[in-house]
């Protein structure tokens, strides 16, 4: 890697490969459950791997969800941004620079020093909205 770190493990890579594959927020113990096949029996190993993978920017936590996802945008700089559809579960990663630089201007103003900012967008998407899909409704797209 360019960057200078470790490359990634192969635990890392699988969870990273799953994550890509799924195209929606997975949990720690689904990303469990897809690699006991491969003898990863173990969360922490799970866990060790999820928080590589968000320190490197290469995946993130959606807090509400307590769940994870790849990342869009690799080794972007600014803050997360998600949309997330509590009708069918799709989430999109975004970035807004307006909002990121309005979020660091209040930071600056009150003294507080943000260590990360995670926006998180709930509702429908626009597929759902246009058929009328309701809240909390899972549908498949």
């Amino acid at each position: 890697m360019s960057s200078g770190r470790r490359p990634l493990s192969q635990t890392q890579e699988r969870v990273l490969a799953l994550l890509v594959a799924a195209g929606k927020p997975l949990s720690a113990y689904d990303l469990l459950h897809l690699l006991r096949h491969e003898g990863v029996n173990a969360p922490p190993t799970v866990y060790r791997a999820l928080d590589r993978l968000v320190r490197d920017g290469l995946a993130h936590r959606i807090e509400s969800l307590n769940a994870f996802v790849a990342c869009s945008r690799p080794h972007h700089q600014d803050m997360a941004s998600f949309a997330i559809c509590d009708a069918c579960g799709v989430v999109a990663e975004f970035g807004d620079g307006e909002l990121q630089s309005r979020l660091e201007a209040l930071s600056e103003r009150t003294g507080f020093q943000a260590e990360r900012t995670t926006v998180e967008l709930r509702g429908r998407c626009a597929a759902c909205a246009a058929h009328g899909h309701g809240h909390g409704h899972v549908h498949a797209h």
